[in-house]
């Protein structure tokens, strides 16, 4: 996984937390399982772009954002 890819993944679970959005939650709003995303948030599989486009927007972030 490359390291940007890695920022990303990182960055989206700061986001959620911080933003006190249960895992449940925003796997319900962008149709994925909570496992799946648990597995997305520590780097154990790389999700699809599509998916992480979901997530950004579900967070009201962008990619920019996640890389800082």
């Amino acid at each position: 996984m490359e390291r940007e890819t890695k920022k990303i993944l990182e960055n989206l679970r700061k986001t959620r937390i911080s933003k006190k959005i249960s895992l449940l939650d925003l796997a319900n709003t962008v149709e994925i399982s909570h496992s799946h995303l648990y597995y997305i948030e520590s780097k154990k599989v790389m999700p699809s772009i599509d998916v992480i486009f979901k997530l950004v927007k579900a967070l009201d972030t962008n990619i920019i954002e996640l890389l800082g």
